[in-house]
């Protein structure tokens, strides 16, 4: 089961998960939303505590960055771990860390 913890500074939230992101998180995602100000602006997930995460997970973490856009709020995800970051490379057909593109070019995944 998925933990959140959310902090509010002036016009920024930070919301922490931890735990495994899977098909139990959609309802505590939602809760990072509920008390949204018009004075905020950007929302920062931090995801350093999610050490797995499966494609329902994931689905949850898509539809909280696409409902807090839809709030005017500009979303940055930060802290992601290997599966978690390799599970968004695979589902997204970007090649994960550790294996270069097969044309040559480099990116960063952060």
């Amino acid at each position: 089961m998925i933990t959140m913890d959310v902090q509010r500074c002036t016009s920024s939230v930070l919301v922490g998960a931890s735990a495994e992101l899977a098909e139990d998180a959609g309802l505590v995602l939602q809760q990072a939303l509920d008390h949204i100000t018009a004075d905020e602006r950007d929302l920062m997930i931090d995801l350093h505590g999610v050490v797995s995460m499966d494609s329902d997970g994931l689905l949850h973490l898509l539809d909280l960055h696409r409902r807090a856009e839809c709030l005017g709020l500009r979303v940055q995800v930060v802290g992601w771990q290997p599966q978690p970051q390799q599970l968004m490379a695979q589902v997204s057909g970007i090649r994960g860390p550790g294996r270069p593109p097969e044309n040559g070019t480099r990116w960063r995944v952060r």
